[in-house]
C-alpha cells in the first residue's frame, strides 16, 4: 500500500494543483489545519504567484475583516498608504503582524507596480467585520452604502436621510460589547433601533439593485461592487447582531452559521470578476457541514465552501493541508494509522495528493482520526477524504524564530 500511496503524491506547485481538477476552476480553496503558522502562508504565497503566472488568477481572499481589505486592496492596486499602515490597519484577528502576510502584500505591490489595471493582482478580506467577542457596529457599512446612494440618485428615492441613520446607530460601543457574546440580554441587536435599522439596510440594498442601469451608465465599476460590499455586509452585520440577542438553544449555531453565509457571499461577490485563489481554515472551505463544541455544546452549520460549492458546483474546488507535526505547539509525530501518518512515511517534506485516488487505494478501510494534543490544530478528517479534490501535506511546522 505504500508504494500505492506514494504514486497519489506529487511536488506542490500550482500545476500540480490544477492536474487534480477537471478545468481551471473559478474559486480555488487552499485550507489550512491551524492559523499563524508562517511556513503553511508562505506555501500560499508562492502557490499565489504560480497560479498569477500561469494560470491567469488576478485575486487571493484570505479569512479576514472584508472591509479592512478594502486598504490593502487599494495600496496594492495603486499604492495608497504605505505598508506599514496596511499591515496595521488593513488586516483583522492580528494577521497584519505576520512576516509572511507583510511579504504577499509587498510582493502584490511590486507585481502591479507599472501595469495596466487588468493585469493587476487584487486583495480582499471575505470574512466579516467579527472578531471572537464581538461583531462590528454596521455604521461604516451602512453610512458608506448610503453616501454612494445620495451622491448618485435622486434624493427622493433615498428610503432615509444620513441623520437618521446616525440617530438609529447610535454609539457604536453599544453594538460591539464584548458580554453580549455570551449573554444575549447585553446585545442590541433586538431593539426597535436595530429593527428599523434593518429594513432601511434592506431598502438601500433594494435601491442599489433597482438603480443598476443608471449606475452602470455612470461608470465607476469599482465604486458600485465597493457598495454591493458594503450593502451585503451591513445586512450581514444587523442579521449577526439580531441572532446574537437570542435566547434559544440554537443561538450559537446560528451564528456561526451566519458568519459562513457572509464569507460565502463575498467569496461568490469575488468570482464574478475572475478566478480567485481563497486561503481560510480547512473548516470554512471544506463541502461538508462544519461543528465544534463551545461551552460544552455541539454546534453545526454549513461551511462557506459547502455554500460556494452550492452554488458553483464545478467552478469550486477545495484543496485541504494537512500537517504531520507542529512540534513547538507541542503535536508531535503523526500515529501511522492516521491520514498524517500515512503521509508522514512518504519521502518529501511536502507534497500534494491526489485525494480521490488516495481514497480509492485506501478502498472500504479508512485511517481513524488523529486527535490533537493542542486545541489550535484540527487534523484532517478521513471521512472527508471523498470530497475533497486534494490535500496539500506539509510534514514537519518548524517554529518561527
Amino acid at each position: 500500500m505504500a508504494t500505492d500511496i506514494k504514486d497519489t503524491a506529487r511536488a506542490v506547485d500550482a500545476a500540480a494543483v490544477m492536474r487534480l481538477l477537471p478545468a481551471r476552476p473559478r474559486v480555488l480553496a487552499l485550507g489550512e489545519p491551524t492559523h499563524g503558522e508562517d511556513t503553511l502562508l508562505d506555501l500560499r504565497n508562492e502557490l499565489f504567484r504560480q497560479l498569477v503566472e500561469e494560470e491567469g488568477y488576478r485575486t487571493i481572499t484570505i479569512e479576514s475583516d472584508c472591509l479592512a481589505g478594502l486598504a490593502v486592496d487599494d495600496y496594492v492596486t495603486s499604492g495608497t498608504g504605505t505598508l506599514d499602515e496596511v499591515m496595521e490597519h488593513g488586516f483583522s484577528h492580528g494577521w497584519g503582524a505576520s512576516a509572511a502576510n507583510r511579504e504577499l502584500v509587498r510582493w502584490m505591490r511590486a507585481h502591479n507596480d507599472g501595469r495596466p489595471a487588468p493585469e493587476r493582482v487584487r486583495f480582499a478580506g471575505f470574512d466579516g467585520p467579527l472578531e471572537i467577542t464581538a461583531a462590528a457596529s454596521p455604521r461604516q457599512s451602512l453610512t458608506a452604502l448610503h453616501g454612494y446612494l445620495a451622491d448618485r440618485v435622486d434624493v427622493d428615492l433615498l428610503p432615509c436621510t444620513a441623520q437618521t441613520l446616525d440617530r438609529l446607530l447610535g454609539a457604536d460601543d453599544r453594538w460591539t460589547e464584548p458580554a453580549a457574546m455570551r449573554d444575549p440580554s447585553r446585545s442590541v441587536g433586538q431593539s426597535a433601533d436595530a429593527g428599523r435599522l434593518r429594513l432601511l439596510a434592506d431598502d438601500l440594498v433594494a435601491l442599489l439593485d433597482a438603480q443598476t442601469p443608471h449606475l452602470i451608465a455612470a461608470g465607476q465599476p469599482e465604486d458600485r461592487d465597493r457598495a454591493r460590499l458594503h450593502g451585503r455586509t451591513a445586512i450581514g452585520l444587523l442579521r449577526y447582531h439580531h441572532w446574537m440577542a437570542d435566547a434559544s438553544p440554537v443561538r450559537l449555531s446560528r451564528l456561526a452559521g451566519l458568519r459562513d453565509q457572509m464569507m460565502a457571499h463575498n467569496i461568490l461577490a469575488l468570482a464574478e470578476r475572475g478566478p480567485v485563489l481563497v486561503h481560510a481554515h480547512n473548516s470554512h472551505l471544506q463541502r461538508e457541514k462544519s461543528s465544534m463544541r463551545m461551552g460544552g455544546m455541539p454546534l453545526e452549520w454549513w461551511s462557506a465552501g459547502a455554500l460556494v460549492d452550492a452554488g458553483l458546483g464545478e467552478e469550486y474546488a477545495f484543496v485541504a493541508t494537512a500537517l504531520g507535526t507542529i512540534r513547538h505547539r507541542g503535536v508531535g509525530t503523526p500515529p501511522p494509522d492516521t491520514v498524517e501518518g500515512l503521509l508522514y512515511a512518504l519521502p518529501e517534506d511536502r507534497c500534494v495528493i491526489d485525494a480521490g485516488r488516495l481514497a480509492t487505494v485506501l478502498g472500504d478501510t479508512r485511517p481513524g482520526p488523529r486527535v490533537s494534543p493542542w486545541f489550535g490544530y484540527a487534523p484532517f478528517d478521513p471521512a472527508h477524504l471523498a470530497d475533497s479534490d486534494g490535500i496539500v501535506f506539509v510534514k514537519d511546522v518548524p517554529q518561527v524564530q
